[in-house]
């Protein structure tokens, strides 16, 4: 009589509990029914949903730009599912992204003979006290956006981008991270221009980088233009789309005269092609299905 009871008093509730909706299972219910997107590290794919606010991926959130939500793929993502957000005017809404492997290919360098082919030990002391300066403005809080897509051309005419994501042999050595960046061979002495407007966070002369100027554009993007031969502007300086930031060079580790021009969004180093071409080309995000 007891063990009957018993029954009768937790079926109901047991009933009652499987009804009640969490953020938990209402989040699984939506990816259950999202189809993953396909994209390589250093990519960028876009959600446009009418009245679309706020973006999320993983552990980050952001505005989202002209109501649509860009999701910058880190080149040293891990391979894998990853979840994204998109908050507009109604329910939040999932999808899913698969990161694949993607191998950019490697390319043997020989530098001619300058400090950076061959380090010393007070020349690595002066790049670890660059990166902790880099350090500071990776950190740096995300304010509104100060730019549209596409961006403007960082060099005119604007050339081929190359060698994103490759792996580096120096001398035989290995650099200790892929090519963050797009190299652009423009005519000697071209004007680095600003891609948008911005704040200039850093200009100076750094060990690798050469003369160098990483300018903030709020919504957590940075724009770096490396290998400068000179700098005409200076750290705290406003500065508008298409202003001359400095001149092409060879300075820092550089085999020759050439940009180096890299964006940093949401701190995802990502090929920066995708944000110098038209918005309509960058891959959509599959929609969720009913």
């Amino acid at each position: 009589m007891f063990i009957v009871r018993l029954r009768d008093i937790l079926l109901p509730a047991l009933a009652l509990v499987c009804l009640i909706p969490t953020a938990f299972s209402t989040g699984q219910a939506a990816l259950g029914h999202a189809a993953a997107t396909s994209a390589a590290p250093g990519t960028l794919v876009r959600w446009a949903s009418a009245g679309a606010k706020r973006c999320s991926m993983g552990a980050r959130s952001w505005d989202a730009l002209n109501g649509t939500c860009y999701y910058p793929i880190d080149l040293l993502e891990r391979t894998g599912p990853a979840t994204i957000a998109l908050l507009g005017t109604g329910p939040k809404q999932f999808a899913r992204i698969s990161v694949e492997p993607n191998d950019y290919g490697t390319e043997e360098i020989t530098p001619p003979d300058i400090p950076q082919a061959n380090p010393s030990r007070e020349d690595l002391k002066r790049d670890a006290s660059d990166r902790v300066e880099l350090g500071r403005v990776w950190r740096s809080r995300e304010g509104p956006a100060r730019f549209t897509l596409p961006l403007g051309a960082p060099v005119r005419p604007l050339p081929q981008g190359k060698s994103f994501g490759v792996k580096r042999v120096y001398n035989g050595k290995i650099a200790e991270q892929a090519h963050m960046g797009s190299d652009y061979d423009a005519p000697v002495g071209s004007p680095i221009l600003a891609v948008a407007d911005g704040t200039v966070v850093l200009a100076k002369d750094m060990f690798f980088e050469g003369n160098s100027v990483f300018i903030d554009h709020g919504d957590g993007l940075i724009s770096m233009y490396f290998h400068l031969s000179e700098l005409k502007v200076e750290a705290g300086q406003e500065v508008k789309r298409g202003q001359t930031l400095g001149r092409e060079g060879s300075t820092g580790r550089a085999t020759g005269p050439h940009l180096w021009f890299g964006v940093r969004w949401h701190d995802a180093r990502i090929n920066p092609k995708f944000l110098l071409e038209e918005p309509g080309r960058i891959p959509i995000v599959n929609r969720a299905t009913p």
